[in-house]
């Protein structure tokens, strides 16, 4: 079988997505199932098809992680509207962000995830001038408030805590 000429080849778009969790571990396939499960269920069957959710690079350790995931071109905002659909992974409750979009792998992972650790990339020579913020609970008299490690460290109370929960 012969190679599709390049006009006639799908054309793919790249997200960017940051995922944390509470300090639990998520797998690549799980991530996958998720994003397939989601797009399905808010595009629809036609729709999640036509999306092609596919994560391409994913790394994930001490609680957060980055990925990219592979949309085709024309489906972005629908892709990125599944993507921030995923509220659990493997019933692993998880945050995810959409950082950007990008038309190749590289410039997505260079100009997005550098700062979050990036995907495993030898080419990656930048180094991070931010501080990583990690989510945290802080207990307070009225329960659990969600805060960042950066947020406790510089001295977030559990009286400020606890104003900003209402």
């Amino acid at each position: 079988m012969r190679h599709l000429p390049k006009h006639a080849r799908p054309r793919w778009r790249y997200l960017a997505v940051r995922v944390t969790t509470r300090g639990e571990v998520i797998e690549r396939d799980g991530f996958q199932r998720a994003i397939w499960y989601a797009g399905q269920n808010l595009l629809g069957d036609p729709g999640g098809a036509d999306a092609d959710l596919s994560v391409v690079r994913f790394r994930f350790a001490d609680g957060e992680g980055a990925a990219v995931v592979r949309v085709r071109r024309g489906e972005v905002s629908a892709g990125r509207a599944a993507v921030a659909c995923v509220d659990q992974v493997d019933r692993t409750p998880v945050g995810v962000a959409v950082r950007g979009v990008s038309g190749t792998i590289r410039a997505c992972e260079e100009s997005y995830l550098h700062a979050d650790g990036g995907v495993d990339d030898e080419r990656e020579t930048r180094s991070s001038g931010g501080r990583a913020s990690r989510p945290v609970d802080v207990q307070t008299a009225d329960g659990h408030v969600g805060a960042t490690e950066t947020e406790v460290s510089d001295g977030v109370s559990e009286s400020t805590a606890d104003t900003d929960a209402d």
